[in-house]
């Protein structure tokens, strides 16, 4: 049998009809097959930001897995890809009050975490989300979901609320029974989908008013994605809790949940060891992790102070002088015109090109694929084309993307 048929037989498949590209290769923005080479505008859906096997990510893994694999379950041996990893993470973060890590395997776990970490801090139970916001598919996960994908699980977990995004009168759904409020910085599988700063001072304000925790959704957004390190840097707004995996790993499998000391206390009594787990935090995760981390800054693939007019202080900087990704954003912006296209929109490498229909769009997706260039749709979305390279995508990349896109619209 072949592959693509053992694939078909032995692999649980999701849908219908999985793409089932057969890769043999990958590196930078290219996806490699026998025949073929790809130009990858969702870097996996928003995990390659630095690009597939970026070099140092790779020698990273490979000094790691020389010195040693797995230890002991996560947070009893002081393993130094953990240490070093958190103590970078806290760095970006240095003024929030956000300075403890949990690790996970991924986002779905970071949300889990969190969802948990929430309910045992504030001895509350019920919990707030936004609509049409995707924060994961195991059950307390799916519980902050739309109905579309839970509706056949059920039953899941009750006391869930959802507010609508930008809507200042849902912030009244957010009260003094609320443990926490679960939010996208910027939603993803809504179709990228930003909040008014406005609606971002308010949402911090209303959980303070009523002592919910504030949590940003930053699996998708962070590491870069958005133009800056952290999405929630665009609105001056600190959360609770802050959840990160997907980009984080350089491509492999790692995710976390942050808060400060006080918040992520509660774990260490009644019960004692209140949230657990055998693999997160893995040392070669964590060393992917790490290498990822100091390549965006080392290499400079956000921004480059030295070419700001502002004089900007890194990450803090307003103007897009420095910024490579919105450059790169306001690139694909400029080139998606097409009377087809009914809107492009998002935050740097983020981005949703709108159509009509799904209907409209998905053969512009398969004859794109066809033609080397692979995109997809958003689960809440599906009239919006996903573009969300790595970050490392240069402009001669970007400019041959989107002709193959206008002459797949065609």
């Amino acid at each position: 049998m072949t592959n693509r048929q053992l694939f078909l037989q032995n692999i649980a498949q999701t849908s219908d009809f999985p793409l089932a590209l057969e890769i043999q290769k990958a590196e930078g923005v290219y996806l490699y097959s026998d025949t073929k080479k790809y130009i990858d505008l969702i870097s996996g859906i928003a995990v390659s930001n630095v690009g597939h096997r970026h070099p140092k990510v790779v020698e990273a893994i490979k000094n790691q897995v020389d010195s040693y694999l797995h230890l002991m379950v996560y947070g009893e041996y002081v393993q130094s890809p953990q240490v070093l990893l958190a103590e970078a993470l806290c760095k970006t973060l240095k003024g929030t009050g956000l300075d403890n890590v949990y690790f996970t395997n991924s986002g779905t776990e970071a949300v889990e975490g969190a969802m948990k970490l929430a309910k045992r801090y504030t001895r509350r139970t019920n919990i707030v989300a936004c609509t049409k916001a995707y924060h994961g598919s195991t059950q307390g996960a799916l519980s902050l979901g739309e109905e579309q994908f839970k509706r056949n699980f059920r039953p899941l977990l009750s006391s869930i609320d959802k507010i609508e995004r930008n809507n200042f009168t849902d912030l009244e759904k957010i009260t003094n029974k609320t443990s926490a409020v679960f939010f996208e910085s910027i939603g993803g599988e809504s179709g990228v989908r930003e909040a008014d700063y406005g609606y971002m001072k308010a949402l911090r304000i209303r959980c303070d008013e009523v002592g919910a925790l504030l949590v940003f959704d930053e699996i998708q957004s962070g590491f870069g994605r958005t133009g800056k390190f952290w999405a929630f840097e665009h609105y001056d707004v600190k959360p609770d809790i802050l959840l990160c995996a997907k980009g984080m790993g350089g491509g492999m499998p790692i995710g976390a949940f942050i808060a400060s000391h006080e918040i992520m206390g509660v774990f260490k009594d009644n019960p004692i060891l209140g949230h657990i787990t055998t693999f997160g935090g893995h040392p070669v995760s964590c060393a992917a992790s790490l290498a990822t981390l100091n390549a965006i800054f080392d290499e400079n693939i956000l921004y480059d102070p030295k070419n700001c007019k502002s004089g900007c202080i890194h990450s803090k900087c307003r103007s897009t002088d420095c910024n490579f990704i919105e450059q790169k954003s306001e690139l694909f912006k400029k080139l998606l015109v097409n009377p087809k296209i009914k809107e492009v929109r998002g935050k740097g490498l983020m981005l949703a090109v709108e159509f009509e229909s799904f209907e409209v769009l998905k053969p512009i997706i398969d004859l794109a694929i066809e033609k080397g260039v692979i995109t997809d749709w958003f689960l809440y979305c599906d009239n919006s084309m996903r573009i969300a390279p790595p970050l490392v995508i240069t402009e001669d990349q970007i400019r041959l993307s989107c002709e193959v896109i206008l002459s797949c619209i065609e």
